[in-house]
C-alpha cells in the first residue's frame, strides 16, 4: 500500500521560537517572550509563578531565537531544497494585534506573513498555519486575565477572521490552537493563565478550556464562510497512556489520563461535551459558566482534521514510584521495555501506530501529524552533523504511521518537529535540537546564526523524493 501523491510531507516550526525580533517593527510583547531560560522557566509556564515583564537579569531564549524573521528566504529556499510539500508555522498574534485590542491590524506584521506565504507558494509549499501557539498578547493577560475571561473569545476571533481575510488564497491549512490540551500541565505557556493557591485550579483551568473551545468552533465557522476549501484542524499533544502493569487500577487510570487529553478533541470533533466530563466536574467541583448557544455552536462547527504532536508514548501506574521521566509536558512512568532521549523523553515508535489507531478509531476523520522529532546534542564537525541517531528516529516513526496506514487509518501529511534548529519550548535551550539544518547559535544566543546542512537534510530530501518508500 503506498502513500497517495497528495501527501504533505515537510516541517514544522513556531513564530515564538524561531522569529526572533520579539520588539522590532511594532510586535507587542506576548506571553512566551517574558518566560526566561533558567530555574524559574517551569513554575512561570506551568502558571505558578506571576512574571509580566521581562526581568533584566534574566535571559529570554525567544528575543532573538534563530532570527527567521530576518532569514526566512534563506531557510525556505533550503526547505525547498530537501523538497518540502508542506510548512508549518505559527502567526505571532502580536505582530497582527501588538495587545490585542487595537481595532485595525498592524500593516506590517501582516506584510511579513503574506511575504513568508507568497515565498513558500514560490517553491510549492503549501503553509499550515497555527493561529495561536502557545502565544497570547500579554496586555490581554494583564487587563483581562488572559483566557479565563470570556472577552478573550471575542479578541481571538477578530484575529483569526483578520488572517483568513488576508491570507485567502495563501492558506489553506490552518490549526486553531496548538496542543489544546497543555492547559491542563503549562497553563500559562498553553493559555496564559497566571493561577493562585486560593482558587479552584480546575475551575479556572477548564473554564479556560471552555472559552478556548468556543473560539476554536467560531474560527472553523469564519474560515469556511470566508472560503469553503479552508481545511481547519484542531491539534493534541498525542501519545496514548499504557496502564503499567495489568492491575484493573492501572488500565482504568490509563483509560482516564487519556480521557484528559481527548477531552478536548472529543468536542472539536464530535461537537459535544462527552458524557465521562460530568463525573469528573462533579467530583472536582467545578461549574462552567456558558452562553445558551456555546454547545450549539460547537456542535455546527466541528474540525475538518485533527493535528497531533507525537513524541513519546506515556505509562500510568497507581503506585507511586520514583522512577518517571518526562514524556513531553505530561509526566508519566517510566516504560522499562523503551529506551530514552537525552532529555528524558522515551522513544517509542510502535506507540505512533497504536496513538493513530486510537484517535482514527475515535473520531472517524484525517489524522495530520504536525510535530515529530529527536531533541538532541549535535556536534558540528567540518560543517556538519553526522545525525544517524535522529534519521534511525525519524525512520522508525514513519515506518510506523505507513503501518498505521495499512490498519485503515487515514493520514494526510507528516511534518517532523524543528526542521530548521530552533529554542527549545520545554528548556528554552538551543541545544535541544531537532533539525536538519544546524543553526549556529548556544543556549545563550551566541554564534554567527549560520546554518549548516545535516547528514539528515540529504536522508529527508530522497524520503521524501521517494514518496516514503526509500527509507535508509
Amino acid at each position: 500500500m503506498k502513500i497517495k501523491d497528495d501527501f504533505l510531507w515537510g516541517g514544522a516550526i513556531a513564530a515564538n521560537q524561531a522569529e526572533g525580533a520579539y520588539a522590532e517593527d511594532g510586535k507587542g510583547l506576548s506571553t512566551m517572550d517574558v518566560v526566561p531560560m533558567n530555574q524559574k522557566r517551569q513554575f512561570i509556564k506551568q502558571g505558578k509563578m506571576s512574571y509580566l515583564q521581562c526581568q533584566k537579569d534574566d535571559y529570554f531564549p525567544t528575543h532573538q531565537a534563530i532570527d527567521f524573521y530576518h532569514t526566512y528566504k534563506e531557510d525556505i529556499r533550503m526547505l525547498a531544497e530537501m523538497g518540502f510539500k508542506c510548512f508549518r508555522t505559527s502567526i505571532a498574534w502580536t505582530r497582527i494585534y501588538p495587545t490585542g485590542i487595537e481595532e485595525k491590524p498592524h500593516s506590517l506584521g501582516l506584510q511579513y506573513y503574506r511575504d513568508l506565504f507568497q515565498e513558500c507558494h514560490k517553491y510549492g509549499i503549501e503553509p499550515l498555519v497555527t493561529i495561536s501557539h502557545f502565544d497570547v498578547p500579554m496586555y490581554l493577560v494583564e487587563t483581562y486575565g488572559s483566557w479565563r475571561n470570556r472577552k478573550m473569545i471575542d479578541f481571538y476571533i477578530k484575529y483569526a477572521k483578520t488572517l483568513f481575510e488576508e491570507f485567502n488564497g495563501l492558506v489553506k491549512y490552518w490549526i486553531t490552537f496548538n496542543e489544546i490540551n497543555v492547559i491542563l500541565h503549562n497553563s500559562f505557556s498553553g493559555a496564559g493563565l497566571i493561577l493562585t493557591d486560593d482558587e479552584n485550579l480546575e475551575q479556572i483551568k477548564y473554564q479556560a478550556a471552555h472559552h478556548e473551545l468556543v473560539a476554536s468552533a467560531l474560527a472553523v465557522k469564519i474560515a469556511h464562510q470566508i472560503n469553503p476549501y479552508n481545511q481547519v484542524g484542531c491539534m493534541l499533544a498525542a501519545g496514548d497512556y499504557y496502564p503499567y502493569t495489568c492491575h484493573p487500577e492501572d488500565v482504568l487510570l490509563a483509560m482516564n489520563r487519556n480521557r484528559e487529553s481527548y477531552f478536548f478533541i472529543d468536542i472539536q470533533s464530535k461537537g459535544i461535551y462527552p458524557s465521562y466530563i460530568d463525573r469528573l466536574f462533579k467530583e472536582k467541583n467545578i461549574q462552567l459558566s456558558m452562553y445558551d448557544n456555546d454547545l450549539e455552536i460547537m456542535k455546527d462547527h466541528t474540525v475538518d482534521f485533527i493535528a497531533l504532536s507525537y513524541y513519546t508514548s506515556r505509562c500510568a501506574s497507581m503506585q507511586k514510584q520514583k522512577d518517571e521521566s518526562e514524556a513531553n509536558v505530561m509526566k508519566s512512568i517510566k516504560n522499562p521495555y523503551i529506551p530514552s532521549s537525552e532529555w528524558g523523553w522515551q522513544i517509542d515508535p510502535l506507540g505512533l501506530r497504536i496513538t493513530l489507531n486510537t484517535l482514527y478509531d475515535r473520531y472517524q476523520k484525517p489524522l495530520f501529524i504536525v510535530e515529530n522529532g529527536l531533541g538532541a546534542k549535535d556536534e558540528l564537525i567540518n560543517g556538519t552533523v553526522e545525525d544517524d541517531y535522529r534519521i534511525d528516529y525519524l525512520r522508525e516513526h514513519i515506518k510506523a504511521m505507513k503501518e498505521a496506514m495499512k490498519d485503515g487509518v487515514e493520514v494526510i501529511g507528516y511534518l517532523t518537529w524543528g526542521c530548521i534548529d530552533l529554542v527549545a519550548a520545554s528548556t528554552g535551550q538551543m541545544s535541544k535540537r531537532y533539525g536538519f539544518v544546524y543553526v549556529d547559535r548556544d543556549d545563550y544566543g551566541q554564534g554567527t546564526n549560520r546554518r549548516f546542512k545535516k547528514k539528515s537534510f540529504d536522508w529527508y530530501k530522497k524520503v521524501i523524493a521517494s514518496n516514503g518508500e526509500d527509507l535508509y
